[in-house]
């Protein structure tokens, strides 16, 4: 089987490196980096997990916040100032907008202004600041962050922690982690359509296939699927279902996979699996089946079709039935039509599904170390980010106020609404309370992540949960600053290539009877250097662990 990595790690350095037996009795990979006795004021003494930090002195705290245009920051929101009553800590907010978030972000670290806090940060993308020392190496003071070690500990994810280690072991992003797996993208499919056409719910891409001819004539376009995301999530699902990957700019995922048979790395375009991929896809175009502008247009425009009938087959996820039901309610009318999230489809791999349990997390900047409060720093960003009770506020807000429990279920007051729940209440959790931002809310037990899910969204994790095996995570292969920029000028034009090439096939500009002169250019356009410089990695890394 080949396991693939994805382009945040490889172009980040971030591929895993195996504990050091040195620093083998912390889970989550922490050292013992002692925090000197000037920088502990406002520290709890033996502050421990499921513990509610509340600092001995107050103190303010700078953190930097990702301002999404749907419920732009308030000062006056209650997640701020319930926050500062919990733990007498004052957080000084530098708000950015969501759409300039990453560049300004990098502008202010360089320039050494970047608040102690910076949450919204994706696995790999800390990997720029490490050579400057501008962040903190996190995963040194680990011990004495108690709620992060025991969630890491509990539900064992060192193996995905030790993606996000450096060249020198150690990690420098506090991950949003979670319980479990949790998939979300798939295709949503009109079900009514299916009904009437005789054919049950596709459980392989063959399956698809047949499907979508089956219910071909009853579509009012020319096309029974016209896709969203410029295609990246159908390449993203298929390509994992064949054993492959679809290039990072098609998906968040990597030109290179690894080969266990075979002990190595090889980039994807070059393999079999990629191949039927593409001559999977390229039947669906050819019969009219797929818009071959689904790779190009913008999201609107497919989900115009989907939702006037148009089409009978779309990309989304969890979020998507519901916005989806609201337009078809006006345009077909309620009760005319349904729609569902398909069990994601399997594969010549199997029934498999791709993903890591972490996603985005917080980095702290080195200045941190400075701080008088360096200690409490430590223990308040273990509790609001990793703490069961934290997590619950800043993704439910304050009990009797945004929320109550019935009894082992949590609900909405009826004042305030937020995606599903309650529509048409004064209300938003998000726009006129603070929780449920991006900024805070993320990771964590799969009861929590699941709170928010309509019951069929519910019912479909629990399907996928039982009838899809996660794909197993790539072994490390961790790069050095040298060995990164050699080879983000590597990639570059690999991936253009590679990209180009792959639209091409898809959609019939170029015929597949060219694959295998597509693999002699390959080698052109620095495949080899390329391919040597992620096995020297994985060599390197072996030899070390021996």
């Amino acid at each position: 089987m080949s396991y693939s990595i994805s382009r945040r790690t490889l172009l980040g350095g971030v591929a895993g490196i195996a504990l050091a037996s040195s620093l083998a009795a912390c889970s989550g990979g922490g050292g013992t980096e002692p925090v000197a006795e000037g920088s502990k004021k406002g520290a709890m003494d033996n502050f421990a997990a499921d513990q509610q930090f509340t600092a001995t002195e107050a103190f303010t705290l700078p953190i930097l916040f990702s301002d999404h245009p749907n419920y732009p920051y308030k000062s006056d929101w209650l997640f701020w100032t319930h926050l500062t009553e919990k733990t007498k800590v004052t957080l000084d907010v530098t708000t950015v907008p969501m759409s300039d978030y990453n560049q300004k972000r990098s502008l202010l670290i360089s320039a050494g202004d970047a608040p102690i806090v910076i949450p919204k940060v994706y696995p790999g993308q800390e990997a720029a600041f490490v050579s400057s020392g501008a962040v903190l190496p996190v995963s040194d003071y680990v011990d004495q962050m108690p709620n992060f070690s025991k969630f890491a500990k509990d539900f064992k994810l060192d193996p995905e922690l030790d993606t996000l280690r450096q060249e020198d072991g150690k990690f420098y992003l506090l991950p949003g982690m979670h319980e479990k797996l949790w998939p979300d993208y798939t295709l949503i499919f009109r079900t009514d359509l299916l009904q009437k056409a005789g054919v049950s719910e596709p459980q392989t891409w063959d399956d698809v296939y047949e499907a979508m001819k089956a219910i071909k004539p009853l579509v009012g376009g020319d096309y029974v699927m016209s896709d969203r995301y410029q295609g990246l999530n159908l390449l993203n699902l298929v390509a994992n279902s064949y054993g492959t990957t679809s290039g990072a700019t098609w998906g968040n995922q990597e030109y290179a996979q690894f080969d266990k048979a075979a002990d190595k790395f090889v980039v994807s375009a070059t393999t079999p699996q990629f191949r039927d991929m593409l001559e999977f896809l390229h039947k669906l175009v050819a019969e009219k089946l797929l818009d071959p502008q689904s790779f190009t247009q913008k999201d609107d425009v497919a989900i115009a079709a989907f939702t006037t009938g148009k089409t009978g087959v779309i990309s989304g996820n969890s979020q998507d039935p519901s916005s989806h039901r609201a337009l078809m309610d006006k345009t077909l009318g309620a009760g005319t039509y349904s729609i569902a999230k398909n069990i994601l489809p399997a594969g010549p791999a199997g029934k498999v599904v791709g993903g890591t349990r972490l996603e985005n997390g917080v980095m702290l900047t080195a200045k941190a170390k400075d701080s008088e409060n360096f200690a409490a720093i430590l223990q308040f960003v273990d509790w609001l980010f990793y703490n069961n009770d934290a997590k619950e506020f800043a993704k439910w807000g304050v009990e009797g106020v945004t929320f109550k429990r019935n009894g082992s279920e949590r609900e909405l007051m009826p004042d305030v609404t937020y995606q599903w729940m309650n529509p048409g209440a004064p209300k938003k959790l998000n726009a006129d309370f603070g929780f449920s931002g991006g900024n805070f809310s993320y990771g964590g037990t799969t009861d929590l992540v699941h709170s928010m899910f309509a019951p069929e969204e519910k019912e479909w994790q629990a399907r996928m949960a039982a009838e899809r095996t996660q794909i197993p995570l790539p072994p490390a292969h961790p790069l050095s600053e040298a060995q990164r920029e050699q080879a983000t000028l590597l990639l570059t034009p690999l991936k253009d290539f590679i990209d180009t090439n792959t639209l091409k096939f898809v959609t019939g500009q170029r015929p597949l009877s060219e694959f295998d002169a597509f693999q002699t250019e390959l080698k052109g356009q620095g495949l080899q250097q390329y391919t040597d410089l992620l096995n020297e990695a994985y060599t390197n890394f072996k030899s070390k662990k021996k």
